[in-house]
């Protein structure tokens, strides 16, 4: 995840929680890409040392666990660099030129000169991150999935080139998180660029407020005016985070308009209050001694530079270009 700051509710959604149910299944490594948040925000890096603490914090409180998975900073395993540098000499520019993401950024954010080099590169930097560890699996939404295609690619020819006697990479399969559609206060997309987010770390007085302020159904004009929770963003939060009980009340109070908005949207917060607060509690600890989770990052890092270590040796030698001498055949 790319560090910019603290983490919201769609976050959580789209990975987060995702991340924290597979460590129990899967050998997983989780890493803060402070690299690639350079891809656009190369002119000022005031901010990517304390983002990607603060997210860090964020993925602690929510249930990562230390004990159970690698959690660590790119920029701490300088192998990632050089991997990158051996995948970009094979990879053709074409195929970067394709990445659906690179168009679509590139239309869409005008305020930066995305026309640089890490920019159009950043598909073979993620390459490498999920070659490093040779992943067997990636979790990713849809938008994430031709890049996950395109370090197939890479795969295919990089042991084409140099997989023999046997393949140097697996190649990765794609992990489909689905993640439900999470509207913002305003309805659309929850999105910090949007200003509609109800953040992980926000007190309960202010997700009440922000669930106040959110939009419904636009059809329920009147409290007497019966509503469609199937159209309204507060029945969306409802679906994802409310139980079963309070969902049947939504339903029911909403569609005979025997409950108002005011009085779904409180339920609705206090269904967020419940998620929000343990997270909140882990999350103190940290805060109050930062170290502490900058010592777990610390610990992540070196356990990953051991597997990255031996992951260069295997490319080294597969590209004869091991650091050990070796004498003349």
């Amino acid at each position: 995840m790319r560090p910019t700051g603290r983490l919201h509710l769609g976050n959580y959604v789209g990975a987060l929680q995702n991340w924290v149910g597979m460590q129990d299944e899967y050998e997983c490594f989780f890493c803060v890409v402070d690299w690639h948040a350079l891809t656009t925000d190369y002119a000022d890096t005031s901010l990517i040392k304390q983002n990607s603490l603060e997210a860090a914090l964020d993925w602690l409180a929510a249930g990562l666990d230390p004990e159970k998975s690698v959690i660590f900073i790119q920029s701490h395993v300088p192998a990632h660099a050089e991997l990158h540098l051996l995948l970009s000499m094979i990879t053709p520019l074409g195929w970067l030129e394709r990445v659906p993401t690179y168009k679509e950024q590139r239309e869409n954010i005008k305020d930066k000169d995305l026309g640089t080099y890490g920019f159009l590169g950043y598909p073979v930097l993620q390459a490498a991150d999920i070659l490093m560890y040779k992943g067997n699996v990636v979790p990713v939404g849809e938008d994430q999935v031709a890049h996950v295609e395109l370090t197939r690619e890479i795969v295919r020819r990089f042991n084409g080139f140099y997989g023999k006697p046997r393949d140097v990479f697996p190649e990765p399969q794609v992990l489909l998180t689905r993640a439900p559609k999470l509207p913002g206060t305003d309805g659309r997309k929850m999105s910090k660029s949007y200003g509609n987010t109800i953040m992980l770390t926000d007190p309960e007085p202010v997700v009440r407020q922000k669930l106040k302020t959110m939009v419904t159904d636009p059809a329920r004009v009147r409290r007497s005016d019966p509503g469609n929770p199937d159209v309204c963003p507060v029945g969306d939060l409802h679906k994802i985070f409310s139980s079963k009980e309070a969902m049947a009340k939504v339903n029911e109070g909403c569609r005979s308009a025997g409950i108002g908005c005011i009085e779904c949207k409180g339920w609705a917060a206090d269904a967020l209050v419940k998620l929000l607060n343990p997270m909140q509690e882990r999350r103190k600890k940290f805060e109050e001694n930062p170290r502490l989770a900058w010592d777990i990052l610390e610990a992540g890092s070196e356990r990953a530079r051991e597997v990255a270590g031996e992951t260069m040796n295997d490319v080294r030698a597969a590209m004869g270009m091991s650091l050990e001498y070796e004498a003349p055949k």
